[in-house]
């Protein structure tokens, strides 16, 4: 069932129905979503973003032709700022990639990579109004592992009494359990984020990783229900990444250190990272995500 806001609007133009996408090159495919009306409904004011950050985006069934019908595959990697007006929506990037698959382009694989990275940073960056990044992965691309020594939530606490009862986004759940002299650094992983897509209802799996520095300690159990809480909200990533980091900026303090990263697992061939950061923060870890020469990603799910 489709909303009556302008977003949902928008995003169903390819979302829940049949669409045969084209055989040619089409960027008429492209759809952009704004970003504006799920950060009014959380506080976020768009002229003064609490946070910093990027959507980076792994497109792993890139393909085209070169001149000579040749195809020419990799995975795609391309990043654009949270400070665009608007998040490209994901089964129109597909549709419009997938135009590429039988098209022509350059004399042989590098030209055509490089025609083909052209194409869509313009195609891309005239849709969001933002410029947006391209590059091109194989299998002797860099690989990194990231997030190493995050440490699952879970683990800190009692399984058999904790009692989760919400399954809508719930702020109220979340606590600050002890307040310090000085400021402790948390590195804390939850690996069953889950939440659906605002158009078709279907679901979505990742990995949520937090940091924060902070004389506060949340705590743990309250963060392990509020996570949760997402099970049976309708948002797309970008959107749980940043209710998730403005929830945890508001029970902070003003100074403090925090990052939200969610790592989620491929759909229809696209995973997609938001990573949102307290701003001038420096992370080793997001700067392997943001770099688009390597293929950045921890776990088995990516």
């Amino acid at each position: 069932m489709i909303s009556d806001s302008k977003t949902d609007y928008i995003a169903s133009t390819h979302l829940g129905k049949r669409t045969e996408g084209s055989n040619t090159y089409d960027s008429s495919l492209l759809v952009a979503v704004p970003r504006q009306e799920n950060r009014e409904q959380y506080g976020i004011s768009e002229s003064k973003l609490p946070f910093e950050g990027y959507d980076v985006w792994h497109c792993y069934e890139f393909s085209a032709l070169t001149k000579n019908n040749l195809p020419v595959t990799r995975v795609l990697k391309l990043k654009y700022s949270c400070e665009s007006p608007y998040i490209i929506e994901s089964k129109s990037l597909k549709l419009y990639l997938n135009s590429f698959n039988m098209t022509n382009f350059g004399e042989d694989t590098n030209s055509c990579l490089a025609v083909c990275k052209a194409v869509i940073e313009k195609d891309l960056s005239e849709k969001l109004k933002t410029d947006v990044e391209v590059s091109f992965l194989d299998e002797y691309s860099k690989k990194d592992e990231i997030f190493y020594g995050y440490v699952d939530i879970i683990s800190f606490v009692d399984e058999k009494s904790i009692e989760i009862a919400d399954y809508k986004e719930n702020p109220e759940l979340l606590k600050i359990s002890q307040t310090y002299e000085r400021d402790g650094e948390y590195f804390l992983r939850f690996g069953s984020l889950r939440s659906n897509c605002r158009v078709t209802h279907q679901p979505d799996f990742g990995d949520a990783y937090i940091y924060y520095r902070s004389k506060k300690q949340i705590d743990y159990t309250s963060l392990v229900k509020y996570l949760v809480s997402f099970r049976s909200e309708y948002h797309f990533h970008e959107e749980c990444c940043e209710m998730i980091f403005k929830r945890l900026y508001d029970l902070l303090d003003e100074d403090d250190e925090l990052m939200v990263a969610a790592l989620y697992t491929r759909r229809g061939g696209i995973d997609i990272t938001p990573v949102r950061y307290t701003k001038g923060l420096g992370n080793s870890d997001i700067d392997k995500i943001f770099d688009l020469s390597v293929f950045a990603r921890c776990g088995i799910k990516q």
